[in-house]
């Protein structure tokens, strides 16, 4: 029976464990989407897992979807973030950084542009601005000559990625965002190459993460998914259909792995592990719902088949998940007033376990 603190093989990397820090916004970027030293001691703390992934960095200022969020678009980004690689991997850890292009998901006030989709269909709901929650823009459509350019971008931004020291790249391809609105039946509206059938649909996720392998390799190259998720208002018609024709071209691109959010029936992720050979990680409960991940979720899991465990909230206010998991010790509740307030505290304050006796 596979346990959470088995190694595994990863690409390049071995694992020491197999639990994953989910990539979480938290909004503590510089101005100019400057990684900080406050960043690299968040990830530093938590460099026991298996492997960390980063809050969504946008690989374009188009693609900035939030205020306060750190990009790798400028040479000045990458440097910023060398610090913050290097000190994850002094304390033994791995770090790869999730690419994440809003879309639609953005405003004029955050990027100085307006936000581009795939078809004039804007998010439903508030995005966050400068100056607070506004109503979702209508996104300009991007023509089908300007598509491959932001397949390209997830590729320039992984290329420095390993520049500034990550140890590979996840592609956001989940919950409403860039990738995600492709493959959308209600975001996506399109009449070209690159909407209305499944095998249209699907080709931005494919074209971004071949563009991405051709960059930096398919050992340091994986994609989070979250199939039939309804963020940001998308809807996905024939779901099974749509992720299992996608994870068959990712197969065949060899990519390192695929990170799936529980946001559909188990039954459906079931059939979507069957249908992919690689490396499954797997993030067991809704993001943002109202159940947090803890080790019964992790080992269910790992029983049907993932191969890599993804927790988001436990790792905020848990630094020491990891031993927290192993030795049964409680896992500390988080605060969420402080999910994007900004500054250190809620950041950098949650202890490792207090041991007592």
């Amino acid at each position: 029976m596979t346990t959470l603190f088995d190694s595994h093989r990863l690409g390049d990397l071995t694992l020491p464990n197999r639990v994953v820090m989910a990539p979480m916004t938290r909004v503590r970027a510089a101005a100019g989407g400057l990684a900080t030293s406050s960043m690299a001691t968040y990830y530093a703390q938590r460099a026991t897992a298996g492997l960390i992934l980063t809050e969504g960095v946008q690989p374009s200022l188009i693609g900035q979807s939030n205020p306060g969020t750190p990009g790798l678009h400028i040479d000045e980004q990458v440097e910023s973030w060398r610090p913050v690689t290097a000190a994850v991997h002094a304390n033994g850890g791995r770090i790869s950084a999730q690419i994440m292009h809003g879309g639609r998901v953005s405003h004029s006030d955050t990027t100085g542009m307006q936000p581009v989709g795939p078809s004039a269909v804007p998010a439903a709901g508030d995005v966050f601005t400068p100056t607070g929650p506004q109503p979702a823009p209508v996104p300009r459509a991007l023509d089908t000559a300007d598509v491959p350019e932001h397949a390209q971008s997830y590729a320039e931004a992984a290329r420095r990625a390993v520049d500034a020291g990550f140890d590979g790249v996840e592609l956001h391809g989940a919950n409403g965002y860039l990738i995600s609105q492709f493959l959308s039946s209600n975001a996506n509206v399109r009449t070209d190459r690159y909407g209305g059938s499944v095998t249209n649909r699907i080709r931005f996720a494919v074209e971004a993460t071949a563009a991405t392998i051709d960059a930096v390799g398919k050992t340091r190259t994986g994609i989070r998914l979250s199939p039939g998720g309804t963020f940001w208002g998308v809807a996905e018609t024939d779901v099974p259909v749509l992720y299992a024709a996608l994870l068959t071209e990712l197969a065949r691109l060899e990519v390192a792995y695929v990170h799936l959010e529980a946001t559909t029936d188990e039954h459906v992720l079931l059939g979507l592990r069957r249908a992919w050979p690689g490396t499954l990680i797997v993030n067991p409960t809704l993001p943002m719902g109202p159940k947090q991940t803890g080790r019964t979720d992790a080992d269910h899991w790992l029983g049907l088949g993932a191969d890599l465990i993804s927790f988001g909230r436990a790792f905020i206010a848990n630094p020491d998940l990891v031993e927290r998991l192993r030795l049964g010790l409680p896992i500390a509740p988080v605060d969420e007033a402080t999910y994007y307030q900004g500054g250190d505290a809620g950041y950098l304050t949650y202890p490792a376990y207090q041991h007592t006796g």
